[in-house]
């Protein structure tokens, strides 16, 4: 029986090695946008503050869920393990500044989906992208 490959040192020396980074990237980014929203939901307040609330509710609750299904997913499909980067959660002050992340957050998303060689991730991509497009809609629309 094959083994199935280890975690993979230097992804710089494959051929794949920029989306086995740019996966973990974003994967890790995933998670510690959930961190960023929960604590944005904890402090919205004034008018439109109970509809932030349960929209970064919703998005806070689906990020992890989402990051563990894109890392699994490349992981089976590499039959590796990817290094996931360690790093802070971004500081978010307002609804404002958090859209922005949502921006940012589907930027990063659709440029790992113009690099991903596998169309199963490339379609959990669009669902990451969907609740993204859908927690901008509601802290934009619904106040």
């Amino acid at each position: 029986m094959e083994q199935p490959r280890r975690l993979k040192q230097d992804s710089s020396t494959s051929a794949s090695g920029s989306v086995d980074t740019m996966t973990a990237a974003c994967a890790n980014e995933l998670l510690n946008a959930a961190v960023t929203f929960h604590k944005l939901h904890l402090k919205v307040n004034g008018l439109g503050s109970h509809a932030a609330h349960t929209a970064l509710n919703d998005l806070y609750d689906a990020l992890p869920g989402h990051a563990d299904n894109l890392v699994e997913g490349y992981q089976g499909a590499c039959e590796m393990l990817l290094d996931i980067p360690d790093n802070a959660p971004k500081k978010v002050s307002t609804v404002e500044e958090g859209i922005g992340y949502i921006r940012a957050l589907i930027g990063m998303v659709t440029m790992l989906q113009s690099k991903m060689p596998y169309s199963e991730i490339v379609n959990e991509l669009d669902t990451v992208k969907s609740t993204l497009n859908s927690a901008k809609y509601k802290l934009t629309f619904l106040k």
